[in-house]
């Protein structure tokens, strides 16, 4: 019961409100776009330039930030990532030259990289190990809302005063409220490092040698390619709903909020799963879920049988996220657990967007239902190698 009260209290609700300040801001550039490519007289291309600037940065960001974190402090990684990330937005809503926003969304993203791969640790730091997965689970509620709500905050403040103002007006209680949590991180990162000696037990000794080594690099695998594949999969929905169903392009989009919002309260079920069950059986099972909803997005009459597939995506999304955090925080050598989360995340959000432009081929080449079904197929042969190596090296 105690267990359960320190998910609802103290510092797992502050790393909720982090995981929200975290995404907000840099999440803005987004929904505000046909106000800045207003503003500044952009194409499409030079529009979907300032997106990669941050994206192209942030997931490569995760690779250095990971190891950067297992050798100082994680406290000061976490609070550049929130305070960092909104001091850039700050200085974007001063910027009125369209190559100066492009590098400060660049800086945006590098200061960014840092949150998540230093994160989980000090989570799992501040809970009973029983409850980690909840406890990740809620969390990744932060990150969730912000996708959700931080559309409305946006579009609503650019309505009013223009889109620089919804950068300026979010970025300032984001960065006081980076600063404030800097005081809880360190007194979670004293416990973390006093705990490191007894959590070592158990683990792989190296990352690159050993059964629990290759396990560990196997569960990543199946994760994150099957991450990889929703994330290339969910730019052309819309599309798909426009050009097969005829669905108008205002529908379209709506139809997105459904993936996102499964992260307003999937996550600690999912979380639960993993604490309940192990994270292993979880994911396979979200995997081998993943392949029948790919197949039946072009497949099923357009309704409500869209809808549930579109929920699902974020279903899918949303449990594999804590049950892969705690996963790596319980099986990577205790002094290598962020530098392996970096390359989980920069994994997922890299193959991503490698494999956008990949599945857009496909569909100008075979159309959305051969390209679906090719996705579907390539998640199974995965998520099946990946089952057996892992039945293996148990």
């Amino acid at each position: 019961m105690k267990g359960i009260r320190s998910l609802l209290t103290g510092s797992i609700l502050m790393f909720l409100l982090a995981h929200f300040g975290h995404h907000l801001v840099s999440f803005l550039t987004t929904p505000l776009l046909p106000y800045i490519r207003a503003g500044f007289q952009l194409d499409y291309t030079a529009s979907g330039m300032l997106v990669s600037a941050f994206s192209v940065a942030y997931g490569f960001a995760q690779l250095p930030a990971g190891w950067l974190a297992d050798r100082v402090r994680p406290s000061l990684l976490i609070t550049i990532g929130i305070s960092g990330v909104a001091l850039a937005g700050l200085l974007v809503s001063l910027t009125h030259d369209y190559w100066t926003m492009a590098v400060l969304l660049a800086l945006m993203g590098i200061l960014g990289g840092g949150y998540h791969p230093a994160t989980p640790p000090l989570i799992s730091a501040a809970v009973e190990p029983e409850i980690r997965g909840r406890s990740l689970g809620i969390h990744n509620i932060g990150g969730g809302l912000s996708h959700v709500a931080g559309p409305f905050i946006a579009v609503a403040i650019a309505g009013l005063w223009g889109w620089r103002s919804a950068y300026m007006i979010c970025a300032v209680p984001t960065i006081i409220f980076g600063l404030l949590f800097h005081r809880i991180l360190k007194r979670l990162e004293e416990k973390a490092v006093a705990s490191r000696s007894s959590a070592a037990a158990g683990r792989a000794a190296s990352l690159f040698t050993g059964e629990r080594a290759s396990r560990l690099w196997t569960f990543v695998l199946l994760s994150t390619s099957t991450q990889a594949v929703l994330i290339s999969v969910i730019p052309f929905v819309p599309l798909m709903l426009v050009d097969q169903f005829g669905v108008d392009k205002e529908s379209a989009v709506y139809y997105l909020v459904l993936v996102y919002s499964a992260g307003l309260w999937i996550s600690p079920f999912g979380g639960y799963l993993c604490d309940r069950f192990g994270s292993i059986p979880v994911l396979i099972s979200v995997c081998l879920l993943t392949v029948p909803v790919i197949y039946l997005l072009n497949v099923l009459p357009y309704g409500p049988g869209t809808a549930l597939l579109l929920f699902l995506i974020g279903v899918i999304i949303y449990v594999r996220m804590p049950i892969s955090e705690a996963f790596i925080v319980g099986e990577a050598p205790v002094e290598k657990r962020s530098t392996m989360l970096g390359i989980y995340y920069f994994a997922g959000m890299e193959a991503g967007g490698v494999l956008t432009p990949v599945m857009g081929n496909l569909i100008d080449r075979i159309g959305f239902a051969g390209a679906f079904q090719s996705a579907a197929g390539a998640v199974l042969v995965v998520t099946l190698i990946c089952s057996l190596l892992l039945r293996r090296r148990r």
